[in-house]
């Protein structure tokens, strides 16, 4: 069941170090060490709990070169990080990012599964696929796998994870002592997958926590990427440059959601913001000038390649078009890339235009504290997004949005004043997944049922 029919805003925070821009780590109050510093990231984690915020959110990637952001070239691994914080918090949601195309289902399943039971069931996953190539040589293949082919896989190793986390009925352990009986066998169940990429015999040798399963997540704004998370998801990390943008992907996912036969109230999306708060609305637009002003268009231009692989665009001159791009390759964050070619052709950018717009984070979240609460119950209200997913980057832009801008949702009744949920399905509203087996037995106890009955009745009419 969900936990309320009142619609509130869920808030993630993305803790990310030393920061995704080149700027963060210079900060006076970023410790150098911050992505590897494990105590960073739990006092974070508690000053988002003391915030009540739905759950923090790891990014992670299996490949880096030495142009990538200062967060990536160095930082923990994302379910041991967790599993640390899961020990030193109480209540909030830990949302992890895995690829499927470089692991195994068992590991996936076994690794949140015990995540999720070392925490009470506040475990997620965000499911990713991988967009980079160069991910494919640290796991011994020669070639990436094709974007088609990296959904369709993703689809059915999500599948098998969940299969594998149903392994046991939720009464499967009676640990009776005086009869010794530890394991009621009927309740323990075998999968005996066999599909396209992927053969699992089970069971998994662990079982459900509180919330049943993780929360899945997903992330992909591709038409590929959109089909798995309207099939997977029980929320989704987005992005959305215009209240426009983020309307019509709202609307897009529910709708294939729908197509689907799922309940769209049942995926939460959860675009990712990095507001600029002041004291007021034109301090806070002062500020982004400034940073505008400083951007390094160099490092702007890797952070644009990202989206093609890579691709080298300090190559070409700055104030002219944007390059030809038919023969890069888009096998990698594909939906990303497609929309950057698309604006940057629709609306005659320069590269250097490109790269100011796309090779940084934007934000259109900028004024007081007040502002920016108006403008994320504007977004709200409007369904462009079910929720929002904060970046954490200097402590005191965090301290601003959590102790300005939380308590006027609060005062609004748009985010919640405490916690009244223990897991991370109870936060965000969602129903428990009930054990496919247990609806099974249920389901064949009742056609046993209703089977008896049509004979007794039809016994009756003989004696009659």
């Amino acid at each position: 069941m969900t936990q309320s029919n009142t619609r509130q805003i869920k808030l993630g925070a993305i803790l990310e170090g030393v920061g995704m821009t080149p700027a963060v780590w210079r900060h006076p109050d970023v410790p150098g060490d911050a992505s590897v510093n494990i105590n960073w990231y739990i006092d974070n984690a508690r000053l988002a709990e003391a915030a009540k915020f739905d759950f923090v959110f790891i990014v992670d990637s299996p490949y880096i070169t030495p142009d990538s952001a200062p967060h990536f070239l160095n930082r923990l691994e994302p379910l041991t990080l967790l599993s640390a914080v899961a020990v030193s918090t109480q209540k909030i949601g830990l949302v992890a990012t895995l690829t499927t195309s470089y692991w195994e289902p068992y590991n996936v399943a076994r690794q949140f599964g015990s995540l999720d039971l070392i925490s009470g069931g506040r475990a997620g996953w965000n499911v990713v696929t991988t967009g980079l190539e160069g991910a494919s040589r640290n796991y011994g293949r020669e070639e990436h796998f094709d974007h088609s082919v990296r959904y369709a896989r993703a689809g059915e190793f999500v599948s098998v994870v969940q299969g594998l986390w149903d392994s046991y009925e939720d009464d499967a352990f009676p640990r009776d002592k005086d009869t010794g009986v530890f394991l009621d066998k009927t309740k323990q169940h075998t999968l005996n997958h066999k599909g396209e990429f992927f053969s699992v015999a089970g069971p998994l040798a662990l079982t459900r926590s509180p919330q049943g399963q993780p929360v899945i997540f997903q992330a992909g704004d591709s038409h590929a990427g959109r089909d798995l998370g309207a099939l997977i998801a029980d929320a989704t990390f987005t992005t959305g440059e215009t209240i426009e943008d983020a309307k019509a992907y709202y609307a897009d996912l529910k709708t294939r959601a729908t197509a689907l036969g799922r309940n769209p109230d049942e995926i939460i999306v959860t675009p990712g913001i990095d507001p600029i708060i002041a004291d007021t609305d034109e301090a806070a637009h002062a500020i982004a000038q400034s940073r505008r002003q400083g951007l390094d268009i160099e490092k702007a231009l890797v952070q644009v390649g990202r989206a093609f692989n890579y691709h080298d665009f300090r190559q070409y001159p700055l104030d002219g078009p944007f390059p030809d791009t038919s023969g890069l390759t888009l096998n990698s964050y594909k939906g990303h890339a497609e929309r950057i070619i698309r604006i940057a052709k629709d609306e005659n950018l320069s590269l250097r235009q490109v790269a100011q717009r796309f090779g940084v984070w934007q934000t259109g979240f900028i004024g007081s504290p007040e502002t920016v609460a108006d403008q994320l119950e504007h977004w709200f209200t409007e369904r462009a997004a079910d929720g929002f997913i904060l970046r954490v980057t200097t402590p005191e832009s965090f301290a601003a949005f959590r102790e300005k801008v939380v308590p006027i949702l609060q005062a609004r009744g748009l985010f919640r004043q405490d916690y009244t949920e223990k897991t991370l399905r109870g936060h965000l509203g969602l129903p428990v997944p009930e054990n496919r087996y247990t609806v099974q037995r249920r389901e064949e106890d009742a056609a046993v049922g209703q089977g008896a009955r049509l004979v007794s009745k039809a016994l009756e009419g003989q004696v009659a």
